[in-house]
């Protein structure tokens, strides 16, 4: 089937096809990625899809017009196959290790002489026509010359696509140049190359600039470290240093990779990585994230990750792998130039036919009216505004500190009407402290011990909170056997050879062991919007231990700021309700519910999505995946520390600024309204275009700047996103 790609090289003989047939049968599938240079406009991307498209051995293809990249399944045994199918269509590929950076590196520049040369032949024919001063011939050769000088590139592009039966920018742009040339229109054709060239050149520069966004990220982390080896400080390359190795940064310079500290005190600028203002004080123990900078004193520590396996690294893929994934409008935008471009060249094929044949136009003027519609037929600007536009979103919010995880998620959050959150640790600090403690039995002597003992097995930050205070005050603790921890109740124990457990309000009313005496102390602390856990024997509640959260600072900032955007917000946490309502009356949420299960989590969402309802949710990623699996968008906290959160959520709030949620939703609003200008920008300007070409006022080089102009309007429009205005409260247009 392919065998129209494989005879544009020598060494791309004609035999290829039944050789990659073969091979088909014989090996397992595999991905292989490519960087593709010259492939950074839609047009490129359909001329491969469809050569590739039809070879039996390829059974996936994936582009990244931004980073240049394509990914392939195929059945070969190794990439030169794809690359020789590639070359055929005038590319180069070059075959990316796996999991090596997609990120392409910069352009070479091209050599600037032949273009300017091209452009003074054009402007000397234009001016040898106005004037009327020389013969017909070298008004012919210095058009000819200006072609030859800057259009072989396209007409080289375009006899490709025209092979492939593929009406792109460059085959549409080779017919109408040729055209002129054939009607005698000389100057127009060489001005319309020259243009078109030095148009192509100016929209690669400003990709190239989009680019760098992402680029600069992966530029965050150096590329040497200081590492401990054989008794001595040594520079090693960052790739090189495995997990374990002993490091040290000094003052004022990056951290080369993922660590914990095992030495000294700094303060560490966490922004490139979380978008936290302030610097973060590092002391023993506490981790460092590759990419952050150093601040006042030396930190050694110790790697825990490799340089691929950085959170830095996870960020650049994740981003990176959401500019391959198609957004909404960018779907409707691609398939949409499917119908257009046709239906453009059809008219100007009835444009060129039409009124010459049944009203007695003058064949030459139509046929250029026909040239010039040809130019107004290529959806470039159209197709490329999208991938622009969504890039920049993303790379704006990555370096802000939030992480999308596709240009879906960048489009559903303005709609977004609910957003619910879990309190501990998302509304609250998640550190809460013991405040009260109450006895219940004469033989409760040893409570607070029982207690600790099994609090200090659980992972709940109610229960850490209890062993805290039993460890401040140097209580020793008990050996437990058979611990089993009850989902959304507590922990049960063995302790000396008796059953103890220690659970919320649920646990008892399970173990039977209310009474409206001990419901009425319940109430009473819960009322003071603090939870109760209880140490319960098999007969009786022995002691009731009341903890307290503190609430974050952001917290009722960021809920504010949600309602001010027409966001409602919801609390769901298994806390009792009375603390639950007492936090949700604090904050200023508009619905709390408490005692929920992670299943009741589950259900409360379903239950606000009845009807079409998009709900986000907003969790610390573990205990409340299910959950954040069920919403439209899940929004993981504090993401920087956690490996889950960031595989889960569609959105990572890398730290645990709870005003990220409004700045995503506003930067969602403005990335929407930067797609609907680039669309109307992009159609606008061809519509006006045509309009005039049929009523015969547009000239070629009129249809290249309706064209190229469109292409470099909405790139910039699109890049204007990169500004950090993009997620201010005040950056709304």
């Amino acid at each position: 089937m392919s065998h129209h790609c494989c005879h544009d090289h020598d060494h791309a003989p004609r035999s290829a096809t039944p050789d990659l047939a073969a091979i088909a049968a014989s090996a397992e599938p595999r991905w292989s990625s490519l960087r593709i240079d010259a492939m950074d406009c839609p047009t490129e991307e359909r001329l491969i899809r469809d050569a590739l498209g039809k070879v039996p051995a390829i059974e996936a293809l994936e582009f990244n017009l931004m980073q240049r990249l394509l990914r392939v399944r195929h059945r070969f045994d190794d990439a030169e196959p794809l690359q020789r199918l590639i070359e055929s269509l005038g590319m180069q590929a070059v075959p990316l290790a796996e999991g090596a950076a997609a990120t392409a590196p910069a352009q070479a520049q091209k050599p600037w002489w032949p273009l300017a040369l091209a452009g003074v032949a054009a402007l000397a024919a234009e001016a040898c026509e106005w004037f009327d001063l020389t013969p017909e011939w070298v008004i012919a050769a210095l058009a000819i010359l200006a072609i030859l000088g800057a259009g072989l590139p396209t007409y080289k592009k375009g006899w490709i696509a025209l092979k492939n039966r593929n009406l792109n920018i460059n085959a549409l742009m080779s017919i109408a140049v040729t055209g002129a040339l054939l009607i005698g229109q000389w100057p127009e054709a060489a001005m319309v190359s020259v243009l078109f060239a030095i148009a192509e050149l100016i929209e690669a520069r400003s990709l190239e600039r989009a680019r760098d966004a992402i680029r600069g990220l992966l530029q965050l982390a150096p590329e040497q470290a200081t590492v401990f080896e054989d008794g001595q400080w040594r520079e090693r390359p960052a790739r090189e240093v495995q997990p374990g190795a002993r490091l040290r940064v000094r003052p004022g310079e990056r951290i080369a990779l993922d660590g914990e500290v095992l030495g000294g005190r700094s303060s560490v600028n966490q922004a490139p990585i979380t978008g936290e203002s302030l610097p973060v004080e590092k002391d023993l123990g506490d981790p460092l994230f590759a990419g952050t900078i150093n601040g006042e004193g030396e930190l050694e520590y110790r790697a825990t990750r490799a340089t691929d396996d950085s959170t830095l690294a996870r960020i650049i893929h994740a981003v990176e792998a959401a500019q391959g994934s198609r957004a909404p409008t960018q779907r409707f935008v691609d398939q949409f130039s499917r119908i257009y471009t046709p239906v453009v060249i059809l008219i100007a094929v009835f444009t060129a036919l039409l009124p010459p044949l049944l009203l007695g136009g003058a064949w030459l003027d139509w046929l250029y009216r026909a040239l010039v519609l040809l130019v107004i037929a290529c959806p470039c600007a159209l197709v490329i505004s999208t991938p622009v536009t969504i890039v920049s979103g993303l790379a704006a919010a990555a370096r802000g500190g939030i992480l999308i995880k596709g240009g879906v998620f960048l489009e559903l959050g303005r709609k977004l009407a609910w957003i619910a959150l879990d309190k501990t640790g998302t509304l609250t600090e998640g550190r809460p402290r013991q405040t009260d403690l109450e006895l219940l039995q004469p033989s409760a002597g040893k409570a607070r011990a029982l207690a600790a003992s099994l609090a200090a097995r659980s992972d709940h930050p109610v229960s850490q909170a209890v062993a805290r205070a039993a460890e401040a005050d140097g209580i020793a603790l008990y050996a437990v056997d058979g611990l089993a921890a009850l989902p959304g109740r507590g922990v049960t124990g063995l302790i000396e050879g008796r059953v103890y457990h220690l659970g919320n309000h649920r646990l008892i009313e399970e173990l039977g062991l209310c009474s409206a005496q001990l419901e009425a102390r319940l109430d009473a602390l819960e009322a003071q919007g603090k939870t109760v856990v209880a140490l319960c024997s098999e007969q009786a509640v022995l002691a009731l231990f009341a903890v307290a959260d503190t609430l974050r600072d952001s917290s009722r900032e960021a809920i504010a700021q949600l309602h001010a955007l027409g966001v409602k917000t919801l609390m769901l946490s298994g806390d009792n309700q009375h603390t639950v309502q007492a936090i949700a009356n604090q904050v200023g949420v508009d619905d709390a519910r408490g005692n929920l299960l992670p299943e009741d989590k589950l259900a409360e969402i379903g239950l606000r999505q009845a009807g079409g309802v998009p709900v986000g949710m907003v969790g610390d990623g573990i205990n409340d995946a299910p959950a954040l699996a069920r919403a439209d968008i899940g929004f993981a906290m504090g993401a920087a520390g956690t490996d889950t959160a960031i595989e889960t959520a569609g959105v990572a709030l890398m730290d645990d600024d709870l005003r990220k949620l409004p700045q995503f939703i506003r930067l969602s609003h403005r990335t929407h309204r930067v797609l609907m200008q680039n669309i109307s920008l992009a159609l606008g300007i061809k519509a006006v275009f045509l309009v005039l070409t049929l009523m015969g006022e547009g000239t070629l080089w009129m249809a290249v700047f309706a064209d190229m102009g469109a292409s470099l309007l909405v790139v910039f429009n699109g890049m204007r996103l990169l500004s950090p205005l993009s997620l201010r409260e005040r950056g709304r247009g």
